[in-house]
């Protein structure tokens, strides 16, 4: 099953394959397919585990374990074996069906094939198999490597927490800050939507053709088949099951997952966004690697290439994601088609957003601080402290402060200490205000933070 990435058509599966390929096994054919055999045989074992025939099913119990390990380490000659029985369904879902009978049969295990897929509609496999799948992929694979950057942020922001750094307002010079500080706006950020992401259920689909379990109900009504659905979906698969649902999961909560992402996704354009104008303006410089080139025409280039593509890729991540929740929950009736070739697209926002991960940690990583241009630029503007000057002018009641800081700092001239100082000397206040406010300078009007933990 060998891809040759010069000619995938997506990047995806192309040019950045190294880092999406570890999403392979949750979202792609193979990976379904494999889901969908685990769900079946897991369903097949809740059957024999539920007193509700007649069968005497302790034989196919005792193979349960071998099954269950079958099912999950699907080998890729089955799943090359189910696509070869597709080829005459035309049914995906039925394919899985037929070639777990033939497995029973090969394990002298024919007496429950009849069990295999009882009284179940495809979506009641697909339902379970993708958002078990993408539980999976959350948990393994996308969540640690979000955890892993915030903690990269977090380093950064300790290491920083004291390096002051001149703020810019639309685009205008403000009040100075600290470099860590503003880091950690971002780690704060992502950390609530995080949190907020954690407390989304996964949910299911499984109640039969049209969600009323009548298959089940018509054959044994005297079980109690949405029970046995609630627990066979909590406890064997670890989702939640919709308890009511047309032939399709209405995908509420995946579409809120979704929005999520796109959530998380818009802070770090954001924070992509910034670095890379700190980058343009020098307060970073960035590590340079023997033999990369920068420009094919100017030699002289590092680029900030690696949050340029981040910001990418977080687009496009978002645009499906977009597309995905906007389109999922809406179904014709009881059930169109729509969602299934939707839905199989699950996985490439979140590979783009893996590359887009990959990306920001080596740029992160090739980040050198230019202490020198961040004190230069506090140097060059003084009156970033007529904030403070005017403030402690109220406090002492002085007439009219904000006016007379206005009327020093709004002009053509430049603004340094020594003029600053010039102006302090002139005001009539006591000489312990007047320490107070030379004392001020854009290297320690910093104000307060929270700890950076």
């Amino acid at each position: 099953m060998q891809l040759n990435e010069l000619l995938a058509i997506s990047p995806v599966d192309g040019r950045y394959w190294r880092n999406g390929k570890a999403l392979a096994p949750y979202f792609s054919e193979a990976g379904l397919i494999r889901y969908r055999v685990r769900v079946e045989i897991e369903y097949l074992l809740a059957l024999a585990e539920t007193p509700f025939s007649s069968t005497n099913f302790s034989s196919l119990l005792n193979a349960g374990k071998d099954l269950k390990d079958w099912a999950q380490q699907l080998p890729e000659a089955d799943i090359l074996s189910i696509k070869e029985i597709e080829k005459t369904t035309n049914h995906d879902v039925k394919a899985v069906e037929y070639f777990i009978k033939e497995e029973l049969d090969k394990r002298g295990l024919s007496p429950f094939k009849e069990w295999v897929h009882f009284g179940l509609t495809s979506q009641d496999i697909n339902n379970t198999a993708i958002p078990w799948s993408y539980k999976d992929a959350m948990n393994e694979v996308i969540l640690p490597a979000w955890n892993q950057l915030v903690q990269t942020l977090k380093g950064q922001a300790q290491e920083w927490a004291d390096v002051p750094l001149l703020a810019r307002t639309h685009g205008q010079a403000a009040s100075p800050t600290r470099l860590g500080k503003e880091w950690y706006v971002f780690v704060s950020r992502l950390e609530g939507q995080l949190h907020g992401l954690s407390h989304l259920p996964y949910t299911a689909k499984f109640g039969g053709a049209t969600g009323n379990f009548n298959a089940h109900h018509v054959a044994y009504p005297q079980t109690d088949w949405i029970d046995f659905g609630n627990r066979f979906v909590s406890e064997k698969l670890g989702l939640h099951r919709m308890p009511f649902t047309t032939q399709i999961e209405p995908y509420d909560f995946l579409a809120a997952h979704c929005d999520a992402f796109k959530r998380l996704h818009n802070i770090l354009i954001d924070f992509a966004r910034d670095v890379w104008t700190y980058i343009s303006v020098d307060y970073f410089k960035q590590k340079i690697k023997a033999g990369e080139v920068g420009s094919s025409a100017m030699p002289h280039k590092v680029n900030p290439i690696d949050f340029e593509n981040a910001e990418g890729n977080l687009g496009i991540a978002n645009a499906l994601l977009e597309h995905l929740a906007a389109k999922l929950p809406i179904s014709r009736l009881q059930r169109d088609l729509t969602d299934s070739t939707v839905l199989r697209n699950l996985g490439v926002p979140f590979a783009h957003s893996l590359i887009a991960l990959a990306s920001l940690q080596k740029g992160l990583g090739k980040l050198i601080l230019n202490e020198a241009a961040l004190h230069a630029d506090l140097e060059n503007n003084w009156a970033v402290v007529a904030e403070a000057i005017q403030t402690i002018l109220r406090r002492e009641q002085y007439p009219n402060p904000y006016e007379a800081l206005k009327a020093l700092t709004r002009t053509h001239e430049k603004m340094n200490q020594a003029r600053l100082h010039a102006f302090i000397d002139e005001l009539e206040l006591t000489p312990a205000v007047k320490m107070e406010l030379k004392a001020i300078s854009p290297f320690n009007y910093l104000g307060v933070n929270a700890k950076l933990e």
